[in-house]
């Protein structure tokens, strides 16, 4: 029983602090995620001074952001469901979301809608490599500055994903703050037939240099 319960503490410390599963709930990041697939999210990836990078893929809390805010936890039951999902006991709520990030504190990020490419400090991206296939980069128009210490996040199926564009007249302008991140999606672990890591887009090495703070690790 000791041993047993030795485990079972490991296991409760990995998905608090290392290494979170989470259960993808909808199609917004087709073809790179699908929905029901379950991802690894690395706790670990932003620590000790880190931060999110332009072309991550990226687990946050909503709140506040994509969703009202909120007071937190208000009763006992409250409090031990909020425990269980960060011991990734139990799901992880329809507060979590899982999006690319395309700026970073700093960033100017735009769009001239249909036909045009995403712009991160004029640079355009090509997002060919993991957009959903028939998606344009955008079908609004918009152009914005990434506070400090907030991301701009946006879904690979862009026809189908609520994203930062979607909130942008509305309080908080769309950004995620950095410490709303639960982790980085380094991995698919199921099915075992989408087994596969999360990499980094090639096409966000071209605003290396441009500026924000996407030069930090």
């Amino acid at each position: 029983m000791l041993l047993v319960g030795i485990c079972l503490l490991a296991l409760l410390l990995v998905n608090a602090f290392v290494a979170r599963p989470f259960s993808v709930p909808s199609g917004s990041m087709e073809e790179t995620l699908r929905p029901g697939d379950r991802l690894v999210a690395n706790q670990l990836a932003y620590a000790f001074g880190g931060h999110p990078q332009r072309g991550d893929v990226v687990v946050f809390d909503g709140t506040g952001s994509f969703l009202p805010g909120s007071g937190g936890p208000t009763g006992f039951w409250d409090g031990l469901s909020s425990l269980g999902r960060d011991l990734g006991l139990a799901p992880a709520g329809n507060t979590v979301y899982v999006k690319r990030v395309i700026g970073v504190g700093g960033d100017r990020v735009t769009s001239t809608g249909p036909g045009g490419p995403i712009t991160v400090n004029g640079v355009p991206i090509d997002e060919s490599s993991y957009l959903a296939p028939g998606d344009q980069p955008s079908s609004v128009a918009f152009d914005v500055v990434v506070p400090t210490g907030k991301l701009w996040v946006m879904g690979d199926h862009r026809s189908a994903s609520r994203d930062s564009r979607d909130h942008l007249g509305e309080p908080g302008g769309g950004f995620v703050p950095e410490s709303r991140v639960i982790g980085r999606a380094d991995w698919v672990v199921y099915p075992f037939s989408r087994l596969t890591g999360l990499d980094r887009p090639a096409a966000f090495a071209a605003t290396a240099g441009t500026g924000g703070h996407g030069e930090q690790g």
